[in-house]
C-alpha cells in the first residue's frame, strides 16, 4: 500500500505531501489545477522520463519520495533479488532527486538505477493513465492481457516455445550463411587452408611474442646496458683505487684493528662486513649478467626474423597469439566441414527438421493452455462488464491460428464484443466507444488484480467518456475492487467521488507572482461541498448540497 507521496519543486507543486489511506481514495479538483500531476510526480519517482522545464520556476532541484508498506512475500523476495536492504519498519521508500542534466534515485537509502526502481515498481503499484485504454485497440495488448492472466504450466510452456524458436531461428541462419556453390566451396576451401598452414607451420606459442619482444629490446639496447653496468663495475668494484669495494675494504680493515676493544665496535664491523658481502654479491651478478648480455649478429637476425613473423599474423588474424591460434583453430574445422559439405549440410536440414516438429509441439501446447484460459478469462470479463452497465453484452476471446510463428507462438489472440441484442460478435476495435473501452479496462484491470499480489493501484480517469447510471455502476465496481486492494483514483464524475473512503481536493491558487498546487484531505462536510461543486453551479445551493448529501448516503448505502 502506498502510505504517503511527498514532492517538492515540481512544475506549479513548490512543497505538498498526502498521506494515502487504505480503500478507495479519490482526488478531484477543477480542470488544470494539477491533478495529473499527482500521479506524474509518482511516475518520476518509479523511474519515468523527467524533462527539464518540469522543475518548478527558480528551483534548483526537485524530490518526489514514496513510502510504501513492504511487508508481502512479493516485496520482500524482490528486495532480496535486488540484494537491497529491508527497513527496520517494513517499509519501503523510493525517493529521485531531480536537476537538470541528473537525477538519483535511491530505495530505502540506498542509490539505485533507474532500471531497478522500476524493477521492484512491478509489483508495489499498477497505474493506469488517462489514455491507456486506447491500447485495447492494438490486438498485440489482446495477448499480453491474457497471458498475464494464465497461470498454471503457462510460463513453462511459453518459455519452451521461446527456447525451440530461437532453436529454429539459429538453425536458418547458419544455413543461410553456409550455403554456397562449388565455385564459392573451392574459394573458402583454398582460403582456408592457407590461412591454416600458414599458423600451423608457424608453430606458435603462447605468450611467445611478449618473450621474443623482451629478448629483442635486450639486443637492440645491449651497448648502451654494456658501457652502463661496465661504468657500474669500475665505480662499485675492488680493481681500481678509486673504487667503492677497494674503498670498503680499507675501511673495514681499520675498523677491525680496533674491533676487539669495544663491542660496539664489533656491531660496526658486522655492518661494515655485511655491506662488504652485499656490494661483492653484487659485482659478481653485474659480471655474470655482462656475460649473457653478449649476442651474437646471428641470434639477433633469428630474432627479429622470428619476431616479424608473429607480427606479421597478429596483424592478420588476431591482436594475440591466442587470437591466432584460434583463428586457425577455427579454419581447420571449417576445411573438415568443406570435406563433407553436403553431409554438414544434411545433417543442418534433418536438425531443423527436428526443431520445427519441436516447436510445432510446443505452440500447440501453448495454444492449447491460452484457449482454455481465455474460456474462463472471457465469462469473467463478462461478469465484470454487466457489472459495468453492459446489460446485454458478449464478450469472447478468439485464439486463433495466425499467419507466422513468432516467439510466442502461431496464436492470434482478439478480444470481440456485442453490446446489442442480435448483433454479432465484432472485433473490440470496431464496436467499442471511448466510454465503452474505458469499462472494458477497468473490468481487466479488477479481474487482473485478482490474480497478482500488487496492493496498489491507480487510475487516471478511468470514468472518461461515461455519466449517469452507468457512472454509479463503476464507482460500485471501484469500491468492491478496494476492498482487496488500495485504490487511488482521479476523477471527475461525482458518482465515482460519493464513493470515497478518502477523498482528497488538488487546488490551484496564486501567491503574489507565483502559482501553486496543492492538496489537502476533506472532512466530511467539505468533501459534501466538493460533491456539489463536481454537481454543477457557480454556487454552493441548499439543492446542490443536498443532492451530494443524498448522492453521499446512496454510496454508503451500497458500502454497507
Amino acid at each position: 500500500m502506498l502510505q504517503s507521496l511527498h514532492v517538492k519543486n515540481l512544475a506549479l507543486i513548490r512543497e505538498t505531501e498526502v498521506e494515502f489511506g487504505p480503500g478507495l481514495n479519490i482526488l478531484t479538483g477543477e480542470t488544470g489545477a494539477g491533478k495529473s500531476l499527482l500521479i506524474g510526480s509518482i511516475n518520476l519517482a518509479l523511474g519515468g522520463k523527467f524533462e527539464k522545464d518540469m522543475l518548478r520556476t527558480g528551483a534548483e532541484n526537485a524530490l518526489v519520495e514514496l513510502i510504501f508498506e513492504g511487508d508481502s512475500p512479493g516485496v520482500r523476495d524482490k528486495l532480496a533479488q535486488m540484494e537491497l536492504e529491508e527497513s527496520e519498519d517494513g517499509t519501503v521508500i523510493i525517493s529521485r532527486k531531480m536537476q537538470t542534466g541528473k537525477s538519483v534515485c535511491r530505495i530505502n537509502g540506498e542509490t539505485v538505477t533507474a532500471k531497478q526502481v522500476k524493477e521492484l515498481a512491478e509489483v508495489l503499484i499498477d497505474i493506469h493513465g488517462q489514455h491507456e485504454h486506447q491500447s485495447l485497440l492494438n490486438k498485440r495488448r489482446h495477448m499480453e492481457i491474457l497471458d498475464s492472466y494464465c497461470g498454471g504450466d503457462f510460463n513453462e510452456a511459453a518459455g519452451a516455445v521461446a527456447r525451440e524458436y530461437g532453436r529454429c531461428r539459429d538453425i536458418r541462419k547458419a544455413l543461410d550463411e553456409e550455403a554456397m556453390d562449388e565455385e564459392t566451396k573451392s574459394r573458402e576451401r583454398a582460403l582456408a587452408e592457407f590461412e591454416w598452414k600458414e599458423i600451423e607451420e608457424a608453430g606458435l606459442q603462447e605468450g611467445e611474442d611478449e618473450e621474443l619482444e623482451q629478448r629483442y629490446r635486450l639486443m637492440v639496447n645491449s651497448k648502451r646496458i654494456l658501457e652502463s653496468l661496465s661504468d657500474s663495475s669500475r665505480m662499485t668494484g675492488s680493481d681500481s683505487e678509486e673504487g667503492a669495494g677497494s674503498a670498503l675494504g680499507r675501511a673495514l680493515r681499520a675498523i677491525r684493528s680496533v674491533a676487539s676493544y669495544d663491542k660496539r665496535l664489533e656491531e660496526l664491523e658486522g655492518q661494515l662486513a655485511e655491506i662488504d658481502s652485499l656490494l661483492s654479491d653484487y659485482s659478481r651478478d653485474v659480471a655474470e649478467y655482462m656475460a649473457d648480455c653478449e649476442f651474437d649478429g646471428e641470434d639477433f637476425a633469428v630474432t627479429e626474423e622470428r619476431l616479424n613473423l608473429l607480427n606479421h599474423l597478429k596483424g592478420k588474424y588476431g591482436k594475440t597469439i591466442g587470437e591466432v591460434i584460434n583463428y586457425g583453430r577455427d579454419r581447420q574445422k571449417l576445411l573438415v566441414k568443406l570435406e563433407d559439405y553436403d553431409a554438414y549440410m544434411a545433417k543442418l536440414e534433418t536438425e531443423l527438421a527436428e526443431a520445427e516438429k519441436d516447436l510445432e509441439e510446443a505452440c500447440q501446447r501453448l495454444s492449447e493452455i491460452r484457449a482454455g484460459n481465455a474460456l474462463a478469462l472471457q465469462q469473467q470479463l463478462q461478469d465484470a462488464l454487466v457489472q459495468l452497465n453492459f446489460l446485454t453484452v458478449e464478450f469472447e476471446i478468439a485464439v486463433r491460428p495466425g499467419q507466422t510463428v513468432t516467439a510466442k507462438g502461431w496464436d492470434d489472440v482478439e478480444f470481440m464484443i456485442s453490446t446489442n441484442p442480435g448483433e454479432p460478435l465484432k472485433s473490440l476495435s470496431q464496436v467499442a466507444s471511448g466510454g465503452e473501452l474505458s469499462r472494458v479496462m477497468l473490468a481487466i484491470k479488477t479481474v487482473l488484480a485478482g490474480r497478482d499480489d500488487i496492493d496498489t493501484l491507480i487510475f487516471d480517469e478511468i470514468d472518461a467518456g461515461i455519466s449517469g447510471r452507468t457512472a454509479w455502476k463503476v464507482s460500485e465496481q471501484l469500491d468492491t475492487l478496494a476492498h482487496a486492494h488500495q485504490v487511488i483514483c482521479i476523477t471527475h464524475l461525482p458518482q465515482i467521488a460519493a464513493m470515497a473512503d478518502r477523498h482528497f481536493c488538488i487546488e490551484k491558487s496564486s501567491e503574489g507572482d507565483n502559482t501553486i498546487t496543492d492538496i489537502r484531505a476533506l472532512e466530511e462536510e467539505e468533501g459534501l461541498q466538493e460533491l456539489a461543486r463536481l454537481l454543477g453551479g457557480d454556487g454552493l445551493s441548499e439543492a446542490a448540497m443536498s443532492n451530494a448529501r443524498e448522492m453521499r448516503a446512496q454510496a454508503q448505502e451500497h458500502k454497507e
